[in-house]
């Protein structure tokens, strides 16, 4: 007849009275710590997360090209479409105005008096047939497009002031919350008759910041108004230089 015997084992971390005694007494090394197994935690799948624009844009076209294969249509066109109108409704936010509008003396209250007072308005006072006018409407032109969250208006010079002289035009006038916050009569404060958006730009920004592109306000805004014509202005005199250059080594 075989020989059996038992070996009892406790639930693991349960002492006996006496082992306490004996530990406290240094007779026995510490209980050790009760085996607890890590919280489960799902394995995370790289392709089922959303795929932000930075992400797209840093795949190379082969890789997009194995997105579409690898991934399901339905889900990963409406993951982008969703993306694209997130993108959209951000950019008509900062796009309110982009262009001149032109208006005429009645509408002078409701597009420039009663403007919203975080809209910062640009009134350009003309007439036809003076050439500095038209100078400078070509770099408000471009100003607008740059800076679509400030609104630009036009106005012929006597339908805003009657009897207003021809020899003061063109005239800017600067206003934000129904106040006149600056007036620029001529062309002097913008560099003359070599006036550029980078020149008007930075006489407007002196200081306010009357110039907004949509993405920072206050004095931000203004900050980054002054630093990017800066920079314009610099790429403007290396661009022009290097086209002299190419004309001199043509000749």
């Amino acid at each position: 007849m075989a020989d059996y015997h038992f070996v009892y084992k406790d639930v693991e971390g349960a002492s006996t009275e006496w082992d306490d005694i004996q530990r406290r007494l240094g007779n026995l090394p510490p209980k050790p710590e009760p085996f607890k197994p890590p919280a489960y935690a799902p394995k995370v799948d790289a392709d089922e997360q959303p795929k932000s624009k930075e992400w797209l844009d840093a795949r190379e076209p082969d890789e997009l090209e194995d997105l579409e294969d690898d991934l399901d249509d339905d889900r990963f066109l409406e993951q982008y479409r969703r993306m694209r109108l997130a993108e959209l409704r951000e950019a008509a936010k900062a796009a309110k105005f982009g262009s001149i509008v032109p208006i005429t003396g009645s509408d002078f209250v409701r597009e420039v008096s009663q403007a919203p007072s975080d809209v910062w308005v640009v009134v350009f006072l003309y007439k036809d047939g003076i050439p500095e006018c038209g100078l400078l409407q070509t770099c408000l032109e471009e100003l607008a497009t740059r800076y679509p969250a400030t609104k630009f208006v036009k106005i012929i010079s006597t339908d805003c002031i009657p009897n207003y002289p021809d020899r003061n035009v063109p005239t800017i006038l600067v206003y934000n919350n129904s106040a006149v916050k600056g007036t620029y009569v001529g062309l002097q404060k913008f560099g003359g008759k070599r006036c550029t958006p980078e020149s008007v730009a930075l006489a407007l920004c002196q200081s306010e910041p009357v110039l907004n592109d949509g993405q920072s306000g206050g004095d931000s805004s203004r900050d980054n108004v002054i630093e990017g014509v800066r920079r314009k202005f610099i790429e403007k005199v290396v661009a022009q230089h290097e086209e002299r250059e190419e004309d001199d080594d043509s000749d």
